[in-house]
């Protein structure tokens, strides 16, 4: 049974599935999660009762054998899980590769699995095309990079391709290129913590913005409320 993230009761496990080299900006997003944590609300001037509903989260750093991850501009990343070790997801993120990467059945079968476990799965950038070929778009409403929408609208009938920044369906969060998973992690946050995203959202500078790309844009928007108060 899937968890429920707005009350989950438990630690919740968010995994990151790193395939051949991941571009830094795809997988950066996770961090609102981790602002969200105890670790980090205890030390934020808000109210007692804000700190209370800080979400116990566990990362998992992912790869298929527990190597060292590859990030772009030649970072390496300890991994801290196998596809063998790691446990049953709550919260799964998938960035993209760099293209001369092939995933192979290994990657697809995990990320079916992860899937399966899991009551979120957010792809951001190409993050979507390990998905795709996995089979858990299909059937699905979907985003992707801009400039890619026209190619899989066209090779790719099973799922509908939308036009957005970022596009959520079920349990599938599915974003634009890059930066574009910022505005689909900070939907996320606020579907399911929606009081901590009102202060953790203007703190950080989170951009709240519309999903359609030619809407004009608004910059920031709210207050940061310091414990508790406007």
């Amino acid at each position: 049974m899937s968890l429920d993230l707005s009350n989950p009761n438990r630690t919740i496990h968010a995994g990151i599935i790193l395939m051949g080299e991941t571009e830094i900006l795809d997988v950066a997003p996770i961090d609102f999660l981790h602002s969200l944590s105890p670790k980090f609300i205890n030390v934020m001037p808000i109210s007692d009762e804000l700190k209370a509903k800080a979400i116990d989260i566990d990362f998992h750093w992912v790869t298929e054998k527990g190597e060292a991850g590859k990030l772009t501009a030649g970072i390496s990343l300890n991994a801290t899980d196998s596809y063998e070790s790691c446990p049953p997801l709550d919260i799964v993120l998938i960035g993209a590769y760099f293209p001369t990467y092939t995933p192979s059945e290994a990657d697809l079968a995990f990320i079916r699995k992860a899937y399966n476990d899991c009551s979120a799965f957010l792809t951001i950038c190409a993050g979507m095309l390990p998905a795709q070929m996995a089979g858990i778009l299909a059937n699905h409403t979907c985003t992707a990079p801009r400039f890619m929408l026209p190619m899989l609208q066209q090779q790719d009938p099973r799922t509908k391709w939308v036009e957005k920044r970022a596009h959520h369906d079920g349990k599938l969060w599915t974003s634009g290129a890059l930066l574009n998973g910022l505005d689909m992690m900070q939907l996320f946050v606020k579907a399911h913590w929606p009081e901590l995203a009102e202060v953790a959202i203007p703190l950080g500078g989170w951009p709240v913005r519309s999903l359609d790309y030619d809407a004009p844009e608004k910059g920031l928007e709210g207050e940061i409320k310091w414990g508790g108060v406007p």
